[in-house]
């Protein structure tokens, strides 16, 4: 618990640095004061959950979310620049793999990331609706095996590195 609010109470307050930019004493103490306000806040609204990482699914999934983010932005550009403007935008219906709770949610953050498709929805069957600008590409396959990656990385895939 000492660890997870050290790390957000400075992670805030580096924010409040690079949003304020102010290094005078009561611009410090107002940022402090801000930052742990925020930190009070972030653990009582999400709580810190004991989790273990495994570093080379993690390695894995920064690299695979890497190459994604460069394929998709050439693809979303090439689209948006190409005067027939070749695009079918629509959404796809993502069966979860993962449980609800934060790690659903750290994931569906994670998916905003990548160009070209963003998760806007959990539908009421509890799929996740995905954005697309264009409903041929492999949209539920490209989701389901940034998702598998990602819960590899996670609490689950931790006995297996």
């Amino acid at each position: 618990m000492a660890a997870a609010t050290l790390l957000r109470a400075s992670g805030f307050f580096t924010l409040w640095l690079a949003l304020d930019g102010g290094t005078q004493a009561a611009d410090l103490a107002i940022g402090l004061l801000a930052a742990a306000l925020a930190t009070r806040a972030s653990l009582a609204l999400s709580p810190p959950v004991p989790r273990r990482l495994a570093p080379l699914a993690m390695l894995r999934l920064g690299l695979s979310v890497l190459r994604a983010s460069l394929v998709a932005g050439l693809d979303t550009a090439r689209r948006a620049l190409d005067p027939r403007l070749p695009i079918r935008p629509g959404e796809a219906a993502v069966p979860f793999g993962l449980p609800p709770g934060p790690a659903r949610d750290q994931f569906r953050l994670l998916a905003s990331l990548q160009p070209g498709t963003l998760p806007v929805a959990v539908d009421p069957d509890g799929r996740l609706l995905v954005h697309a600008l264009d409903t041929r590409l492999p949209v539920e396959r490209e989701t389901r095996a940034v998702e598998a990656l990602f819960a590899a990385a996670s609490t689950q895939g931790a006995a297996r590195d």
